[in-house]
This record gives structure tokens, C-alpha cells and sequence, in this order.
């Protein structure tokens, strides 16, 4: 690819040695555009941070290779490398002002004191932290400390800007304020970014494409929309989305008109043939046994369908999230209407063909998306 500008490739870190190591990135393979926002989403322990801290150079990698806009940096200090790098810890230095740890680096290049002001001016603004730059970490609130932070790297001239949970210590309607102002920020500067974060709606928000990581395993590298329309496997299907993708485990039978998905406690669900492609339905048949996943707001209420008790039923202000017991297991629904059921109530639901995934359910790989196979 001739637009790649970070190429990760067959990287692994291993902490430790003998019994006792552990192995936090596995065979990790990705090639990050220049201007593009990559989001590194996944649990505690997964492997994200320890890939951003080797891109830094604050890790050393125990297997393959890291460059960045042509260059290996495996070996070169993280001094050398041109990256810019905002701290979940924050890491401002306690004497100077916050000013001055914004302009720290800019000191350092050849702009002039006049451009020097209007960079630092230009991104405390955007980061509402204008009201504090003549004060000093030690008597700012950590949300401002951790904006500081994030403002000292963004105004960087750097090969790639790494941000480490970069608003974690910030309030909710400031997040989603800031969330907008820095995507474009990152955009009007052709910045390339990665992002480290836990948060889905952060990921979702503010990415071009996301690396899911899982066990330190690379599992899927897509858009946001495309996680949520073509997951790879049942993890990524799972993992992405609020509230989750609800699963069944299911045996496939078929006739000569029609496919049936055999649920827990004689729950059937049958489709026309017509509804699958062949090899859909030829997937299915081989595996016998899979994994349905239909998203939340996929379930349709209707009047005749399968039958479903109402367990819990909250109001979330703009849109109603259902749980209900079907085929033994608990099942969300999501409606944008404010619902009347309350517990113990039956529904009738529907899941249309077009809205089922399916999974081999030994591996987890993706059998199809709809009708057709997953690619």
C-alpha cells in the first residue's frame, strides 16, 4: 500500500521469561494510513497500551517490526522517532505553567515566539483550558491536567500523534463536546493519530478505522460501521455495540423449502430457503451447530411471532431497552418509543433473516452476515 505510514508487522511483546512470561501482543500485523484516526479498542490487559508504548519506544519489541513513514524504529530512541505522545498519566512538568508545558516542544523547532502563542492559544480554546495557562499543574483539577496533556501533544509537528486514553478523566458532556473539536482538529492538520481507549462511544466517535484487540490478539481492523454490520468472528460481533448483540446456540435442519435454527426449550425458528443464499445455508448445514447474534435494535415486535416474558424494562430518556426471557436465555430488544411492558408481560418478537449473523460456534469465525457469507 503506498499510502501506509505506520506498518506494524508480526510484532509480538513478551514480558518475562520461562513459566512467569507473559505474552502481551501476539502476532500483531496493521497498516495505518497518513491522516488517519486509528482507534485501539479492547479490554483490560488485551495488548492495546503495550502496542502504543512500543510505537513510543517506551517498550522494546520482543518480535517483528515497527515503521513509521518508511522508517524501522525498533531500534531508535523514542527521542528519535518524531512521535507525539498525550499520557493517560498526564506528565506535565511541575514548573512551568501550563503554557508553557504546551509550548514546550514547539520552543524546540524554529517558530517564532508570535506562532509559538497562537498554536498554544489556538488549542487551549478548543480544549477549554484557556482560563489556566498561567497556572501550574500542581493547582489545576486532574481533567485539566489531563487536557494539558493532550493539548502539549496535538500542537506537535509529529510523524504520528499516540494518545492514551487522552479524556478519561473528563466528565461526560465535556467528553462529547471534545470529542468533535479534536477529530476535526486532527483533520484540518492532516494529523495521523492512534487512539488507546476502553470507550466504545470514544472509538466510534472519533475513528476512521478500529483495531478490536482481545488476549493480545489483532481480531478484526474495520470501521465502525463495518464492526457493526460484518463482525469477523462472535468476539467482535459481541464485544462492539451498546447494549451487547444478543447470541443463541442453535442446530440447523433444512427441508426442501425451508432452513430452521433448533433454539434451547423447543424455541424453532424458520425461514423460506429463499431467504439464504446457497452457501449460506451449505455453511450452516456442514457446521450444524452455530451461534445466531441478532443486534438489539434488529428485534421487531410483532403480533404472532415467538414469544418472549418481559423481565426488566428501562426508560433511558430517549428509547426503551426491553430484557426478556426467550428460549431460556435472556434477550435485550431496544424501541425508540417509550414501552408499557413491565415484568412478567409476554411479547411477540421477530427476527428477520436479513438481521442475523451467524457463528461457527467451535471457533467463533463469522459463517454470514444476512443472506450472505461473511468474506
Amino acid at each position: 500500500m503506498s499510502d501506509v505510514h505506520l506498518d506494524i508487522q508480526q510484532v509480538d511483546k513478551i514480558y518475562g521469561s520461562g513459566d512467569a512470561a507473559v505474552h502481551a501482543v501476539k502476532g500483531l500485523s496493521m497498516a495505518v494510513r497518513k491522516g488517519e484516526i486509528t482507534s485501539l479498542l479492547g479490554s483490560s490487559g488485551c495488548g492495546k497500551t503495550s502496542t502504543l508504548r512500543m510505537i513510543a519506544g517506551f517498550e522494546s519489541v520482543s518480535k517483528g517490526i515497527i515503521k513509521l513513514a518508511g522508517r524501522e524504529l525498533n531500534n531508535l530512541a523514542p527521542v528519535k522517532r518524531n512521535v507525539a505522545m498525550a499520557f493517560e498519566g498526564y506528565s506535565l512538568y511541575p514548573p512551568l505553567t501550563i503554557n508553557d508545558n504546551i509550548a514546550f516542544a514547539l520552543k524546540a523547532s524554529k517558530l517564532n515566539t508570535k506562532e509559538i502563542a497562537s498554536k498554544v492559544s489556538e488549542v487551549a480554546e478548543m480544549l477549554e483550558i484557556t482560563d489556566i495557562l498561567g497556572r501550574y499543574p500542581s493547582s489545576v483539577s486532574g481533567g485539566q491536567q489531563q487536557r494539558a496533556s493532550l493539548g502539549r501533544a496535538l500542537v506537535r509537528d509529529a510523524d504520528l500523534h499516540l494518545l492514551d486514553e487522552p479524556m478519561g478523566q473528563l466528565e461526560p458532556q465535556l467528553r462529547a463536546l471534545l470529542r468533535g473539536r479534536i477529530k476535526h482538529y486532527i483533520k484540518e492538520n492532516g494529523l495521523t493519530a492512534i487512539l488507546v481507549t476502553h470507550d466504545q462511544a470514544e472509538a466510534n466517535a472519533l475513528s476512521d478505522r478500529i483495531a478490536v484487540m482481545e488476549g493480545g490478539y489483532l481480531q478484526q481492523f474495520e470501521s465502525p460501521q463495518k464492526l457493526k454490520d460484518h463482525p469477523a468472528n462472535l468476539f467482535t460481533g459481541t464485544f462492539v455495540g451498546e447494549p451487547p448483540m444478543n447470541v443463541f446456540e442453535a442446530s440447523v435442519e433444512r427441508d426442501s423449502n425451508s432452513v430452521r435454527f433448533e433454539l434451547d426449550n423447543d424455541v424453532c425458528l424458520t425461514y423460506d430457503a429463499a431467504d439464504f443464499s446457497t452457501n449460506v445455508i451449505q455453511a450452516a448445514l456442514s457446521l450444524k451447530h452455530v451461534v445466531i447474534g441478532v443486534r438489539p435494535y434488529a428485534i421487531k415486535r410483532t403480533s404472532n411471532g415467538i414469544k418472549a416474558s418481559v423481565v426488566a424494562n428501562h426508560w433511558l430518556g430517549d428509547q426503551s431497552h426491553i430484557a426478556a426471557t426467550l428460549a431460556g436465555q435472556s434477550v435485550i430488544l431496544v424501541e425508540h418509543d417509550r414501552a408499557p411492558d413491565k415484568s412478567g408481560d409476554e411479547i411477540y418478537i421477530k427476527l428477520d433473516p436479513d438481521n442475523i449473523h451467524l457463528f461457527d460456534r467451535e471457533s467463533g469465525a463469522a459463517i454470514s452476515h444476512g443472506a450472505e457469507l461473511a468474506q
